[in-house]
C-alpha cells in the first residue's frame, strides 16, 4: 500500500492518509473504483454504504463484482474484494440507503471526508445536507459517457449541491400519453404505466384509459358521452382504470382494470384486444382528435395470431437488438403476461410487483405493448435494446471515465486532508482536448455559495407559489417538504400563532392530512416555519398563492422574491411552459430523479415526466459547456434565481433479482437510482394512493 510505503507519499500526508476515517457513498461504477484506489492509497479506515444489489448488467465496469456475486449486496460484496488487495484494512459495509434515519449528522462527524458516488438527486441532496451540518469536506462526482466531473463541498467556501438549479426532466402533457402519442418514448410510457396498472403500484395519474377530458377531444367525448348514455354506461370520465361488465340484470358495472384481468385469467387475447383494440376504437369516437392528425388504425389479436401463440417468444425476446413485428410482440407479450400474472399472484395481500428494466418478462412487456402501441400510431418501432435505454433514461457507463473520475476523486481527498483548498478546485473530464488541449479541464476557482439557496444560506427562506384550495396538507408534506425539498421528517408550524401544522410525531396532525392547505389558514402571504430535526435543517416558507388552471403545476419553489413579479413578455403557451427549464450552471446530477407523485388533488393537472429510475452511479448528467480559448476557465457565475417544479416518483427498495443465464453482459447496460426498484419478481407492500396531479414519472 502506498501509505506504507516510505518516500511515495509526503511524510505529512502519509500518517494524514493512515488515522483518517473516509466514507464512501455509493458502490458502482465510481464507488468501486475509488474503494479500490483508497485502499491501494493505505486509508485504513473506510465506511462504504450502498443499498442496491449486483445486477448481470453491472459486471462490464464494476470490477469488484463477478458473476457469482449477481443478487448480493454490493457493499458487502465491494468490502470482500477491496480486502483482498489490503486484508489489513478495516472496512465496514452498510448495505442500507443512506437517507435512512441510522445515518444522521453525528454519524457524518466521524469521518474526516465524504466521496460521494451517488446517482440519484434525492440521496445527493440527503449526503449534500448531512455534511454541512457536519462540517465535513464532501467530494462529490458523477460520469456520464465519456464526461466526468469531481467538485469539492465544503461549507462557506464553494457552492452546495443544491445552490444551483437541477434540470427538469423532459415532460408530456398526459393526454397524450393517453390519447395522442407520436413518439416512441410516449408509447414506453404508456407501457409502463399499463405493467403497473395490472402488476404494480397502481397511481392516478398513470392511467392508461382514453381520456376524454382532453380539452382537444371534448367535441368527441360529447359523442361519445352520448352514445353511453344511451347504452346505461356511466359517464365516459368514471371509465377511468375501469372496465364495463354486464351484472345479472343487465346493468353495466365499473370493476378496476386489475380486476378485471384477474377475472379473465389473464387470458393473453382478451387483454390484448382491450388495450390495442377496444381503447382504440374508443378513441376514434372522438372525431375531434383526428382533424388534424392521422386516425390511430386498431389492432385484432385473432388476425395477428390465427394460429395461437408461438412456442418461440423467448427466443425472440433475447434478439435485443432486432425491431420485432407487430406479430412477434404479440407473441412476446403472451409469454410476458403468462410469467408476469404467475408472480403476481403469488404474493400476499397488497403486495405488488415492480417493474425493473433488468428484469426479463417484465421488459419484455413493456417493450412488446410500446411496439404494438407505436404500430397503431404509426410511430417508429424499436428494439427492445432501444427501449431498454429509454424506459430507464440510460446514458451507457464508460468504465475509463469511472476510472479517471475515481482517480480524481481520492487525488483531491488527498489535498482536503492536507486542508490544501485552493487544489480542490472542480475538474471535468471531457471526450476531445480543448482549445488549450486539455482533457481534464480545471476551474479557475470556486463558485461562490448561493446566497439565495435554501440550504446553506445564512437564514434559508423559499417563497412558494401554491394552489392553497386545491393541495392537502398531506400532499404539502410528501410532494412538496420530502420529495422536493428533500427534508425527511419536517415539522411544521405557522409563523403569526405557533399552531402546529404537521408533526413528525407519529399520529400527532393526522386529522390535518385531509385538510386544505386553505382550511388550516394557510393562505397568501402565511410564513411557514420549518424543521426537519434529523437533517439540523430549518426553512421559512412564504405562501404566495395563485389559482391554478387545468394543465399548471400545483405548486412551485421559488428562492428569489423578484420571480413574482409580473413579467413585461407575453404568455407563453401552457404546453411551452410545461417544458420551460430555468437556466443556471449544470451540475453534476441524474434526474431523477427523481422524484416524482404531484400533490394535485385532481386527474389531469400537469404533465407526464420521464424519470430516470437507474441504480448505478454513473449515469449522471454533468456539465457539457464547452471551454473556449477566452472562456474556458471562467466559471459560470451561480443564478440567484433557484426554480424547482414538483416532480412524482414512486421509491422501492432494490433486491436481488433473479439471474438469466443467457442475458448478454457485453451491452453497455445501465442503472440507476439508489432507492429503485428491484426486479419484478419481488414484493413490495403497496402504498396508499393519493389524489395526484398529471406528472407521471418513468421509473
Amino acid at each position: 500500500m502506498a501509505a506504507a510505503i516510505d518516500g511515495v507519499l509526503p511524510a505529512t500526508l502519509q500518517e494524514l492518509v493512515k488515522k483518517s476515517k473516509v466514507l464512501v457513498v455509493g458502490a458502482g461504477g465510481i464507488g468501486c473504483e475509488v474503494l479500490k484506489n483508497l485502499v491501494l492509497s493505505g486509508f485504513t479506515e473506510i465506511e462504504i454504504i450502498d443499498l442496491d444489489t449486483i445486477d448481470l448488467s453491472n459486471l462490464n465496469r464494476q470490477f469488484l463484482f463477478h458473476r457469482e456475486h449477481v443478487g448480493k449486496s454490493k457493499a458487502r460484496v465491494a468490502r470482500e474484494s477491496a480486502l483482498s488487495f489490503n486484508p489489513d484494512a478495516n472496512i465496514t459495509a452498510y448495505h442500507d440507503s443512506v437517507t435512512s434515519t441510522d445515518y444522521g449528522v453525528n454519524f457524518f462527524k466521524k469521518f474526516d471526508v465524504v466521496l460521494s458516488a451517488l446517482d440519484n438527486r434525492a440521496a445527493r441532496n440527503h449526503v449534500n445536507r448531512m455534511c454541512l451540518n457536519a462540517d465535513v469536506p464532501l467530494i462529490e462526482s458523477g460520469t456520464s459517457g465519456y464526461n466526468g466531473q469531481v467538485e469539492l463541498i465544503k461549507r462557506g467556501l464553494t457552492q452546495c449541491y443544491e445552490c444551483t438549479p437541477k434540470e427538469k426532466q423532459r415532460s408530456f402533457p398526459g393526454c397524450t400519453i393517453r390519447n395522442t402519442p407520436s413518439e416512441p418514448i410516449h408509447c414506453i410510457v404508456w407501457a409502463k404505466h399499463l405493467f403497473n396498472q395490472l402488476f404494480g403500484e397502481s397511481v392516478e395519474d398513470e392511467d392508461i384509459s382514453p381520456d376524454a377530458a382532453d380539452p382537444e377531444a371534448q367535441e368527441g367525448a360529447a359523442e361519445v358521452k352520448d352514445a353511453d348514455a344511451a347504452g346505461d354506461a356511466a359517464d365516459v370520465n368514471e371509465n377511468k382504470k375501469e372496465t364495463d361488465s354486464p351484472n345479472a340484470n343487465g346493468n353495466v358495472v365499473r370493476i378496476n382494470t386489475r380486476q378485471w384481468a384477474k377475472d379473465c385469467k389473464y387470458d393473453a387475447a382478451k387483454l390484448f384486444n382491450k388495450f390495442f383494440n377496444e381503447d382504440i376504437n374508443y378513441l376514434l369516437r372522438m372525431s375531434n382528435l383526428w382533424k388534424s392528425r392521422k386516425a390511430p388504425v386498431p389492432v385484432q389479436w385473432d388476425t395477428l395470431l390465427p394460429d395461437g401463440v408461438s412456442s418461440d417468444a423467448q427466443e425472440l425476446a433475447r434478439q435485443h437488438h432486432k425491431i420485432w413485428t407487430v406479430e412477434e410482440c404479440a407473441h412476446v407479450f403472451a409469454n410476458a403476461l403468462k410469467e408476469l400474472s404467475a408472480a403476481f399472484l403469488k404474493l400476499e395481500g397488497n403486495d405488488t410487483l415492480v417493474w425493473d428494466k433488468d428484469d426479463q418478462p417484465a421488459m419484455d412487456f413493456v417493450a412488446a405493448c410500446a411496439n404494438v402501441r407505436s404500430h397503431i400510431f404509426e410511430i417508429e418501432r424499436k428494439s427492445r435494446f432501444e427501449i431498454k435505454s429509454m424506459a430507464g433514461n440510460i446514458i451507457p457507463a464508460i468504465a475509463t471515465t469511472n476510472a479517471i473520475t475515481a482517480g480524481i476523486s481520492v487525488i483531491r481527498a488527498f489535498s482536503v486532508l492536507q486542508a490544501k483548498w485552493e487544489q480542490c478546485k472542480a475538474v471535468y473530464a471531457r471526450l476531445r482536448l480543448n482549445g488549450r488541449n486539455q482533457f481534464l479541464v480545471p476551474d479557475a476557482f470556486f463558485p461562490e455559495p448561493n446566497p439565495n439557496c435554501y440550504v446553506c444560506a445564512s437564514d434559508p427562506a423559499i417563497t412558494l407559489r401554491i394552489d392553497t384550495k386545491r393541495v392537502q396538507i398531506k400532499a404539502f408534506r410528501d410532494e412538496v417538504l420530502i420529495k422536493t425539498l428533500n427534508m425527511v421528517n419536517p415539522d411544521v408550524t405557522l409563523e403569526s400563532t405557533g399552531s402546529i401544522v404537521i408533526s413528525s410525531e407519529e399520529g400527532e396532525t393526522e386529522c390535518n392530512e385531509q385538510k386544505l392547505l386553505s382550511d388550516m389558514n394557510i393562505v397568501d402571504g402565511v410564513i411557514l416555519k420549518c424543521d426537519d430535526f434529523f437533517q439540523s435543517y430549518e426553512l421559512s416558507i412564504i405562501i404566495a398563492h395563485f389559482d391554478a388552471e387545468r394543465d399548471d403545476v400545483l405548486f412551485e419553489v421559488i428562492a428569489d422574491k423578484s420571480q413574482l413579479q409580473p413579467k413585461e413578455e407575453p404568455e407563453k403557451p401552457k404546453e411551452a411552459e410545461a417544458e420551460t427549464e430555468p437556466s443556471s450552471r449544470k451540475r453534476a446530477a441524474n434526474g431523477d430523479d427523481a422524484t416524482d407523485d404531484g400533490p394535485s388533488t385532481s386527474k389531469r393537472s400537469r404533465p407526464t415526466e420521464v424519470e430516470d429510475d437507474d441504480d448505478d452511479d454513473d449515469c449522471l448528467v454533468v456539465e457539457e459547456d464547452d471551454y473556449d480559448d477566452d472562456v474556458e476557465e471562467v466559471v459560470t457565475e451561480a443564478t440567484d434565481k433557484l426554480t424547482e417544479v414538483s416532480l412524482q416518483k414512486t421509491a422501492a427498495k432494490r433486491k436481488p433479482s433473479k439471474v438469466l443465464d443467457d442475458e448478454d453482459i457485453t451491452e453497455i447496460l445501465d442503472s440507476s437510482d439508489e432507492e429503485d426498484a428491484g426486479p419484478t419478481k419481488r414484493k413490495r407492500t403497496k402504498l396508499e394512493e393519493t389524489k395526484a396531479g398529471e406528472v407521471i414519472s418513468i421509473d
